[in-house]
């Protein structure tokens, strides 16, 4: 069974500097007790996600090197993820029912505007409000088209395997 705690939020601003990614991953291995695996994810911003992921891989993973730890950055906005599974959020969450996935929904500086104009009436999409609920829609396979979801996707994939691994190396109860 897999049990997912809430998760640790926190701006990414702060999220960057020097302590605070340490002190958070520290909170995330005591939330689960020392056993699990940690996902850090993180919109990329102006920032190149090649170069930022694996130096906050290793300053996570020297805080709590006997955890799999995984960082994903968003190619700008997580928000991009949406944009390339638009089709399956057709209709949801006030979004528009011809919703269609643009060309580069990673290249696409705004994403939340993107989404926000692309509402019925006057709603606008609001990070905290609409997030969750897209987020637990959205077809994985459309949004894989997404470089960065597919990464996230495989992180995903290969902690869980970790996982597997360790669990099957324990002695039988």
């Amino acid at each position: 069974m897999i049990v997912i705690p809430e998760p640790i939020r926190t701006s990414r601003s702060k999220i960057v500097r020097k302590g605070e990614l340490e002190r958070r991953v520290e909170l995330a291995a005591q939330k689960i007790k020392g056993q699990g695996a940690i996902l850090i994810l993180i919109d990329s911003d102006d920032d190149c996600p090649a170069k930022l992921g694996p130096e906050l891989v290793c300053r996570a993973s020297e805080a709590r090197s006997d955890l799999p730890i995984a960082v994903v950055l968003a190619k700008c906005e997580f928000e991009a993820w949406f944009l390339a599974a638009a089709e399956s959020l057709r209709g949801y969450k006030g979004l528009k029912n011809d919703l269609t996935s643009p060309h580069n929904p990673e290249e696409i500086r705004g994403a939340k505007e993107w989404l926000g104009q692309r509402m019925e009436g006057n709603r606008k999409y609001s990070p905290t409000a609409d997030q969750p609920a897209l987020t637990a829609s959205f077809d994985l396979d459309q949004a894989r088209y997404a470089d960065s979801f597919d990464k996230c996707y495989r992180a995903i994939a290969h902690l869980l395997d970790e996982l597997q691994k360790a669990g099957s190396s324990l002695p039988a109860k």
